[in-house]
């Protein structure tokens, strides 16, 4: 009776522990800002420099880029050395690179060559993050509530993702797309500022010394999920998914700027929606999963997906016809 007492505290002080909040703090603070930079990068790169398809296409894909390379580094790299700092260290550079993007506004020198290289460092420091922020969420919660927290987790960052998004249409429509990245370098504080504030202390890494080599540990866990049947076919799943993502999230915001004439207000309640759509899956997943299992759960969220860019596609048909009324406003 003593143990089960003592225990029950405990779990509860871990499920509202302080650092934790942080640690949500922490990422509800950047994608809220990140969520601006989604509304404010593809109207600051088609309305104030005129990017063509082919610049929009480069633009979003050194922005993917850091994921297919980064990923596996960083994850094996974080495992090894304490999360705060690298998270910390990340936050800082996202926020540094992009302050330069309304500081060469400013100075009215910035270009597409200067976004390309904002998305290439930007995108390395969130899967830094990102990588280290995975790793650290068991220090501070117990095996037993980790799912909940990771639900609970999922759900603050699509409110904050919805909010940030419809924050950036009116900050884009109220200052400009440049000033209004300016939130987005706030959020990167923030964030680092609510990390350095935990004070859980991580487990010791293991010494240099009893440690492989770096990509020693990366063959290791490649050759990990190659031996794992499950494993491969999730991933062979995500990377279709996210092919055919890839392809559309590069041109949508193009086409509804320019082809429907689209301003950043509607463009940021359109994602301010998705991010709605977002937080509904975070808290249905958990009683899904308790219904009819994990892997069924997974499965409907891959069916569901496709489904939903059907409505984009008829759009697009509809603008595409020779019948289609002109959207641009009657002079």
């Amino acid at each position: 009776m003593t143990v089960a007492t003592s225990t029950q505290p405990a779990k509860a002080r871990k499920r509202v522990s302080p650092d934790l909040r942080r640690l949500v703090g922490s990422e509800c603070a950047s994608l809220s800002g990140s969520a601006v930079s989604t509304v404010a990068l593809p109207t600051l790169a088609v309305l104030d420099l005129d990017a063509s398809t082919t610049q929009i296409a480069l633009l979003a894909f050194l922005g993917q880029l850091p994921s297919a390379i980064v990923a596996l580094p960083a994850g094996a790299f974080s495992d090894r050395h304490a999360k705060r700092p690298l998270m910390i260290a990340a936050d800082l550079a996202a926020a540094a690179v992009l302050v330069t993007i309304p500081a060469a506004a400013f100075a009215g020198v910035l270009g597409m060559g200067q976004l390309y290289g904002v998305a290439v460092v930007l995108g390395i420091a969130k899967i830094v993050h990102s990588s280290a922020s995975i790793s650290y969420l068991p220090v501070l919660v117990e095996a037993d509530l980790l799912q909940h927290a990771n639900a609970r987790l999922g759900a603050a960052s699509s409110v904050a993702d919805s909010a940030g998004s419809n924050a950036g249409a009116a900050l884009v429509g109220a200052v400009g797309a440049a000033r209004s990245i300016l939130t987005d370098v706030l959020s990167y504080l923030v964030s680092a500022f609510l990390v350095w504030h935990i004070r859980t202390p991580e487990p010791a890494s293991a010494p240099a010394e009893g440690r492989g080599s770096l990509a020693r540990d990366i063959g290791e866990g490649l050759r990990y999920v190659a031996g794992q049947s499950t494993i491969r076919t999730v991933i062979a799943a995500l990377s279709t998914l996210g092919f055919g993502l890839a392809i559309m999230n590069t041109y949508w915001a193009y086409s509804l700027l320019t082809s429907l004439r689209m301003s950043p207000s509607p463009l940021g309640v359109m994602v301010g929606v998705g991010g709605a759509g977002s937080l509904a899956g975070a808290l249905l997943a958990p009683r899904i999963a308790s219904l009819i299992g994990i892997g069924p759960t997974i499965i409907i969220g891959f069916a569901v997906s496709p489904l939903a860019h059907i409505p984009l596609l008829l759009a697009m048909c509809s603008v595409a016809s020779p019948y289609a009324p002109d959207p641009r406003p009657a002079s």
